[in-house]
């Protein structure tokens, strides 16, 4: 039994738990409360109502506890193409005293039957074709993990006792040749838009490009955190900003892992998602850039609210505890808004923090998680580059 690590949580918890009650006595009985999905429902089912019948093949709504393990069948089948919308609203609690849950724009997955690949959207609400026939199948995600794009879940099938609350949903099978962007504000005329609806014909018709060359991790999901820009200096940059949500930036970056393997990299930090210590469960929100290895471990070096420079752990959630290790490398506040350059020793910060069997380095990640306190952090990162020791250089950004 690790009694530090008791301790640390239990301060953790009733700092946040203080937080929660002054936010709860300043706050109005609508911040406090969750989402009304009784109205929400019926705001929906009187709007579902002006779609014209030529326009919509089939529409349900669907209840998804929490507790639910994947998958859960719909009734809805569809065939490859078919356009679906949905519409999502509720939470999943991972504690309900400290007030931590999860939104439906990261909890929410589906597929067309066991073979389709897994997806999710980047909101809570969402439009796709589907990509096999079969029966519409959805997914409360957390605490799971995939573990294969089908949606086999490789960590906590178990741990769904944990967790409470749900989702409902509205799914909409549109007919062949319906746009959903044009027809969602065209429905506008016969009543006043339902916010979800809104909401998701805005989604369509706004742009979140992913910086070229880079991809979100596939079993987190896609995203609208990252976007290309350039620094000051008019070199490429990405920007960062993460507000309630979770993402992780992958690009490719091979090369043997062998002494004086350095890792340099410029960044500007504005805001951290959380002025805590990030090391225990209900507080690991954070901004990093990672190392992806051969052997599956990574190692991220992180900027925290507050433990030291130096200090190293491995990652408090439970998915992740076996192949993460966290390194920070600045601490604070007094450097938030400077462009700032780093340099690590990755190899021998892998021979110290992990010790594994790791021969080559995969990738580099950029991590942005807000997704437990709901915080706002912003950052940008620029000139991403390895450097050996005979002097040969990877470029990453």
């Amino acid at each position: 039994m690790d009694i530090g690590a008791i301790a640390r949580d239990l301060a953790v918890a009733a700092r946040l738990g203080a937080r929660r009650l002054v936010r709860q006595l300043g706050s109005s009985a609508a911040e406090r409360t969750p989402p009304d999905l009784a109205a929400w429902r019926q705001e929906l089912e009187a709007w579902v109502r002006t779609v014209p019948v030529e326009s919509l093949a089939e529409h349900r709504f669907v209840e998804l506890p929490a507790m639910r393990p994947p998958w859960f069948d719909t009734g809805l089948h569809v065939a490859a193409g078919d356009t679906i919308t949905w519409f999502a609203a509720g939470r999943v609690y991972l504690s309900r005293a400290l007030d931590i849950w999860v939104p439906p724009s990261f909890q929410l997955w589906a597929r067309a039957g066991a073979s389709d690949t897994v997806l999710r959207g980047t909101r809570d609400t969402h439009s796709f074709q589907a990509g096999a026939d079969g029966p519409l199948q959805l997914a409360s995600y957390f605490p799971g993990e995939w573990s294969t794009r089908q949606g086999d879940l490789g960590h906590g099938a178990r741990d769904y006792g944990k967790v409470s609350g749900g989702l409902v949903v509205l799914l909409l099978k549109w007919r062949p040749g319906v746009e959903p962007a044009a027809l969602l504000r065209a429905t506008e005329k016969h009543s006043p838009l339902p916010a979800p609806v809104a909401a998701e014909a805005s989604r369509l018709a706004a742009t979140s490009p992913t910086p070229v060359g880079w991809d979100y991790l596939w079993y987190l999901g896609p995203g609208e955190i990252y976007r290309p820009a350039h620094a000051p200096d008019g070199k490429p940059s990405v920007c960062c900003d993460t507000h309630g949500d979770v993402g992780i930036l992958r690009h490719p970056a091979a090369l043997p892992l062998q002494p004086g393997t350095f890792l340099s990299w410029r960044w500007r930090v504005d805001s951290l998602p959380i002025d805590l210590r990030e090391d225990s469960l209900p507080s690991h929100d954070y901004l990093s850039i990672a190392v992806e290895f051969d052997d599956g471990q990574d190692l991220t070096y992180y900027w925290s609210a507050a433990l030291p420079v130096g200090t190293v752990y491995r990652c408090p959630l439970p998915t992740w505890k076996d192949k993460e290790t966290h390194v920070v490398v600045r601490s604070g506040l007094d450097e938030l808004g400077r462009w700032l350059d780093e340099r690590r020793d990755v190899h021998e910060d892998y021979r110290r923090c992990i010790g594994g069997s790791a021969r080559s380095v995969v990738r580099v990640w950029l991590i942005a998680n807000s997704l437990f306190q709901r915080g706002h952090g912003r950052c940008e990162y620029s000139a991403i580059e390895f450097e050996q020791p005979d002097g040969h250089r990877l470029k990453v950004l």
